[in-house]
């Protein structure tokens, strides 16, 4: 079974803001640790496919709509 891409956005969004979360617990005395930046990225590749199933998601509703 196929996940909508609402579903998927939603999914990446809700990881991402935990990724996020993460990397703030993880910054000690300085953001320049390995474990920080490492959270950093998966946050920011989280949000990016969140970001582009929303799009993908209002695409097929207009597509539909017609």
């Amino acid at each position: 079974m196929r996940m909508s891409p609402k579903a998927s956005a939603i999914f990446y969004f809700v990881f991402g803001s935990l990724f996020f979360y993460l990397a703030i617990l993880a910054a000690e005395t300085t953001i320049w640790n390995f474990k920080t930046i490492l959270f950093a990225v998966f946050a920011t590749l989280d949000f990016g496919l969140s970001f582009r199933m929303l799009k993908t998601h209002l695409y097929l509703k207009k597509k539909n709509k017609k």
